[in-house]
């Protein structure tokens, strides 16, 4: 796409302030390593989804009447319900000794937007995005994953900007398709007028219409001439820093792979036509070693 001579170039930075921010991109990348190979709430401890579909109550437990059956002895045959709401879930114990954990306090019953429920060594991501589902985690299961490891580009910080937001002259609805084929509604907040790699691109800003996702938590979700060689067959994402003056920090040595990069279990914003660049982003996160 042609754009105005206005679109921003990348940042010009001091050889000490390129050396702190490399840094703090390596650091990230070894916390964001840590958690996948460690974190009970790693996507590579997914085992199962089960979407509501057309139910507004699931329950879960142990016994084989359970909608979500999890084979642990220290679970209730029926341990407890699981309503959809508008806006969130709401957890209820479904056996008089039953509980769960949200955060760290023991409750018998809760709300919530989005989140998790732990049940011992599992745990239950309870995710709406206006399509309901609970995706089933086991802590035992990452430690048995086998290696399975994120891999990126080496930093290169002619892809980091700081660029104004082209603001749409009013925030118009579109659809974002999913990788398990759902219309998730959104509002196109505006634009980001860029010149990468010489090559001027507009990447549009979107904010998803689900609970949980703030007024001002815009996504980029983007492809470009990488997509399916060195990078994820799906797209990649980005998410735009405000910083105080009302500008955005956009820097593709951020960019990551959604979460159906590591787990089928997922329900991941396919990138519009819009964001598909005509160049190549040699920036960020590549396809995982050793994905599914």
């Amino acid at each position: 796409m042609t754009l105005p001579s206005t679109a921003t170039r990348p940042v010009s930075l001091t050889a000490e302030e390129a050396a702190v921010i490399t840094a703090e991109i390596h650091r990230r990348r070894a916390e964001a390593e840590r958690w996948l190979q460690t974190d009970p709430t790693s996507y590579l401890a997914t085992t199962e989804r089960h979407d509501f579909e057309r139910r507004v109550v699931l329950t879960v437990g142990s016994g084989s009447a359970a909608d979500v059956r999890i084979d642990d002895p220290a679970l209730h045959p029926q341990h407890l319900t699981v309503t959809a709401l508008e806006d969130g879930f709401r957890i209820e114990a479904a056996a008089p000794a039953a509980t769960f954990k949200i955060g760290d306090t023991v409750v018998r019953q809760g709300v919530l937007s989005s989140g998790f429920v732990e049940l011992g060594r599992y745990r239950l991501r309870l995710s709406h995005q206006g399509f309901p589902a609970i995706v089933v985690l086991d802590r035992e299961k990452v430690r048995l994953a086998g290696v399975v490891r994120p891999r990126y580009f080496p930093v290169d910080l002619s892809y980091r900007y700081v660029v104004p937001l082209t603001a749409a002259a009013r925030a118009e609805p579109v659809v974002i398709l999913s990788t398990r084929g759902h219309q998730r509604r959104a509002l196109r907040a505006g634009w980001f007028d860029l010149e990468i790699a010489g090559t001027s691109c507009r990447v549009e800003a979107v904010r998803l219409l689900e609970p949980g996702v703030g007024e001002s938590s815009y996504g980029l979700y983007f492809r470009d001439l990488t997509t399916e060689h060195e990078t994820y067959p799906v797209g990649r994402y980005l998410d735009p820093e405000e910083l105080p003056d009302g500008t955005y920090l956009i820097d593709f040595n951020l960019a990551y792979n959604p979460a159906c990069a590591f787990s089928p279990h997922y329900n991941c914003p396919i990138p519009t036509r819009e964001n598909t660049l005509p160049i190549q982003i040699r920036a960020g996160e590549m396809t995982p070693e050793g994905a599914h």
